[in-house]
């Protein structure tokens, strides 16, 4: 069975433009998204803009700041203070990855958590973290990060319950792997989070009722690895041999294991963007 991500995405987007538009009326301004993002990565900031050009389509005023590895630290974090300081900037986005120098500056810490729709900040991770309970989740001041929410709101849409479940994440990025098991814990799930030095993947994954693949390597789990039945969430972006966007998952040998699969692409991707531009909106009608 395919887990298919449109039919959700376009239910959770299609609200966003009015209460764009009633906080705008409400703030007497609309919504204010700044994005920072590296062109040293040709597909991070071309999906960059289209972020902030849908954000713009619901009447959000957006403003993209370039960045690339020849600009100074000090340029960098400057942008970013300015834009958490300012009271008419709601959203503050910065895609990853980001130049070496830019991505060790420790700017994390200085994105204001109100305005941090991706959960990048310390505050916004620490809170995170300190949840127990998917209440607690729900509770939250600050934003949850749009991948990993967006792999929570596809298996609900399928009335997919983690409780209970073996679990098994395939990467510990901070902005996808490391979440997601969280909130895959939060969720009642008992979870395995595998990386580049786990020893044996398929030892590892033996037995998982649900997999969540996000290492960034085409053709990494197949048919042998995954039991029958299984469900496997598939998060990652990659090229195959012939230029296609593909993910970690041969698709095709796990559905024919009978097992639930979201697509690469049209699986977790349309609904993060739909989680990302949902944060945009609701960080300006926090402020009302």
């Amino acid at each position: 069975m395919i887990l298919e991500g449109k039919t959700l995405a376009a239910r959770l987007r299609a609200p966003l433009q009015q209460r764009a538009q009633l906080a705008h009326e409400k703030l007497g301004r609309p919504i204010r998204l700044v994005a920072i993002g590296s062109s040293d990565d040709y597909g991070a900031y071309v999906y960059m803009k289209k972020e902030v050009q849908a954000a713009e389509k619901l009447g959000v005023q957006a403003t993209i700041h370039e960045v690339n590895a020849a600009t100074p630290v000090d340029t960098f974090l400057s942008l970013l203070k300015q834009a958490s300081a300012d009271p008419k900037v709601d959203a503050i986005l910065i895609p990853r990855p980001l130049p070496p120098a830019l991505a060790e500056s420790g700017f994390t810490r200085f994105i204001a958590p109100e305005k941090d729709i991706d959960g990048m900040s310390n505050i916004s991770a620490g809170n995170l973290f300190l949840c127990k309970t998917w209440q607690d989740i729900k509770n939250l001041p600050t934003f949850v990060p749009c991948t990993a929410m967006a792999v929570i709101r596809l298996l609900d849409e399928y009335g997919i319950d983690p409780q209970g479940m073996e679990a098994a994440v395939i990467g510990r990025s901070p902005t996808v792997g490391r979440p997601l098991a969280h909130l895959l814990t939060c969720r009642n799930a008992t979870v395995k989070i595998c990386h580049t030095f786990t020893r044996d993947l398929a030892a590892s994954l033996k037995g998982a009722d649900l997999i969540c693949a996000a290492a960034g390597h085409s053709g990494l789990l197949t048919g042998a690895e995954v039991k029958e039945g299984a469900v496997v969430i598939d998060i990652a972006t990659n090229l195959d041999s012939q230029g296609r966007l593909c993910g970690d998952a041969c698709t095709q040998q796990l559905l024919d294991k009978h097992c639930r699969v979201s697509p690469v692409p049209g699986g977790v991707g349309p609904v993060t963007l739909a989680c990302l531009l949902e944060n945009i909106i609701l960080s300006g009608e926090r402020k009302i």
